[in-house]
């Protein structure tokens, strides 16, 4: 009982967007014709799972004691895990596995720096921020909410993997980091439209809150379309092969999933349907463009 407390406190099934970003990031090195280094290729991934991972365990723990978890109606997609509500004993063991997992992310960022230089230390140390702050302080803030889930999986797994393997900053990988960035704040912020209420009582304050869930769909659909200007572009212009406009072929489960914003607002986690199309849509089109881009140039 206690282990299934921790296991569903780290929130697994948000955690498979890592590895799908870190893909994406090593197929900008394939581009490139770079090597990769096997144990660097193993340390991203354990390093970019392990952020995510201790990232969930504090937003699930300080959620618990906020109260927040106490308000909301869970769904697959909102709400927490559930899992402390209803064993409120093992709080002090989530919040020392949030610790452990941020110290072995912090160790895995020391042995990156100690290979491959000191190139990754920005990204390393904006994603520490990002896990520290998000539940108490970035969630009140409404754009910075609303962007930093696009900032930690796009730019900073996508753009982190690459540089730590190639050792140098370079545009492909920023170019293609802006798709998961698009799709990743979309993730987040329709999953928030159920807990408004909830989280309203907590303090919390992001768009949804700040602005209204029809400012909000506007932003997801603004963001939406920059998805696919951000394949198409590079694509025609020959950044990217032509292979890569298969990543645009699930990108219509996001306008159904901003078509039941629209309808249901609040009541969005009623339809799960449209939660559970905006979270493939954010898997499947970094990942179909990742296997585009290693296809082609491997």
């Amino acid at each position: 009982m206690k282990l299934n407390v921790l296991i569903q406190s780290m929130r697994l099934p948000f955690v498979v967007l890592s590895p799908i970003c870190v893909l994406l990031g090593v197929s900008t090195v394939i581009a490139h014709q770079g090597d990769i280094d096997p144990l660097m290729l193993a340390l991203v991934i354990v390093g970019g799972v392990l952020a995510a991972i201790s990232a969930n365990v504090f937003n699930e723990y300080l959620d618990f004691k906020s109260g927040l978890d106490f308000l909301t109606n869970r769904t697959l997609f909102s709400g927490g895990s559930g899992a402390l509500p209803t064993n409120p004993a093992m709080h002090r063991a989530v919040l020392g596995l949030a610790f452990i997992t941020l110290l072995l992310t912090l160790a895995v960022g020391v042995i990156v720096i100690y290979r491959a230089g000191l190139a990754i230390l920005p990204i390393g140390f904006l994603g520490v921020l990002l896990i520290v702050l998000y539940t108490g302080w970035l969630n009140k803030k409404p754009i910075l909410c609303l962007i930093s889930p696009g900032l930690g999986y796009g730019f900073l797994m996508v753009v982190g993997s690459q540089v730590v393997l190639e050792g140098q900053y370079k545009m492909l990988s920023f170019g293609v980091a802006l798709v998961p960035f698009f799709l990743a704040n979309n993730l987040l912020l329709l999953n928030q439209y159920p807990d408004i209420d909830a989280d309203i009582t907590v303090a919390r304050n992001h768009l949804a809150i700040a602005y209204g869930t029809s400012i909000a769909n506007w932003v997801y659909g603004f963001f939406a379309i920059a998805t696919l200007l951000a394949i198409l572009l590079p694509v025609a212009l020959g950044y990217l092969p032509s292979l890569s406009l298969i990543a645009l072929l699930p990108m219509p489960l996001a306008f159904y999933a901003l078509y039941g914003g629209i309808k249901y607002q609040k009541l969005i986690g009623e339809h799960v349907r449209f939660l559970a199309a905006n979270a493939a849509v954010s898997l499947l089109v970094p990942l179909l463009l990742g296997i585009s881009i290693i296809i082609t140039y491997i």
